[in-house]
């Protein structure tokens, strides 16, 4: 790839850099089609549910899927069942800056893949990819399966790591 992938978690604090001279260039080899769409095209299409229930659309993996998603907890500010201020915890999805595609969300097919692309302080969730990229395709993300990320300096580093542990015990 031409330029690196960046994480965009961080757009809110940080303004975006631009390359040097204004523009991305156009040369280096094009990034590999995504496995996503080969596992899409090349799954049957789905059965449907024994129970009564719509199953995945038709071109969408099967929700069974395993992958390992770049994510972290978040909280907000709250009220309780009883009234009482509480925090709210939820997952954040981390998207991602693709020189070709625009915004992305990166699934693995193992912990290692993620750890190899990612760095070992990169947190993740388990999901499955047929909701992962339902959910995302619906927003305007595209999903890139054991995506290649250009070597640089991970996003998360061990401290990074030690922060949000301590954030995510308040």
């Amino acid at each position: 790839m031409a330029a690196p992938i960046r994480s965009r978690l961080l757009d809110f604090l940080e303004p975006e850099p631009g390359p040097p001279g204004g523009a991305c260039p156009e040369d280096g080899p094009r990034p590999r089609r995504s496995a996503l769409l080969d596992l899409a095209e090349s799954a049957p299409p789905p059965p449907p549910a024994a129970d009564g229930r719509p199953g995945p659309r038709p071109g969408v993996p099967p929700y069974h899927t395993p992958v390992c998603v770049p994510a972290h907890p978040r909280s907000v500010a709250g009220t309780g069942t009883d009234g009482r201020p509480a925090r709210v915890p939820f997952i954040v999805v981390e998207l991602f800056a693709h020189p070709a595609r625009g915004t992305v969300a990166f699934a693995f097919t193992s912990p290692a893949k993620l750890a190899a692309a990612l760095g070992d302080a990169q947190p993740w969730v388990a999901g499955s990819l047929g909701p992962l990229a339902e959910e995302m395709g619906g927003r305007g993300v595209t999903v890139l399966l054991d995506p290649r990320v250009a070597p640089g300096e991970s996003n998360w580093r061990p401290e990074d790591l030690a922060a949000l542990a301590q954030e995510v015990r308040r």
